[in-house]
């Protein structure tokens, strides 16, 4: 039987559930860009005609330049949120510290 898991640990802080939906929105992100690269790539390789407008277009390149920047300020604004939330200090009345090491015979 296997002791490690797929998903992630449950949370037991409001940052650690904002960590886990940034989590799960950004592969989401991911997976959608991954398939649709996929798939362009397959209807390009099994089309064999070749559209002369898409040789040279700017409207094209325009796109292909702007949207990465506009995906990466979309996953990089809550991760900046994220880690100002991870660095406050909400003054604690205890902390505990618990450092564990699991073997694997």
């Amino acid at each position: 039987m296997n002791t490690w898991s797929i998903s992630l640990q449950n949370s037991n802080s409001p940052i650690y559930d904002m960590m886990i939906f940034f989590h799960d929105s950004t592969m989401i992100i991911l997976t959608f860009i991954t398939s649709l690269i996929f798939f362009i790539m397959f209807k390009s390789i099994s089309n064999n005609l070749t559209n002369r407008f898409l040789l040279e277009n700017q409207t094209i390149e325009i796109i292909w330049t702007i949207m990465p920047m506009f995906i990466l300020i979309f996953i990089a604004i809550p991760s900046i949120k994220i880690l100002y939330l991870t660095d406050e200090n909400f003054n604690n009345n205890l902390s505990i510290k618990a450092i564990g090491h699991q073997w694997y015979w």
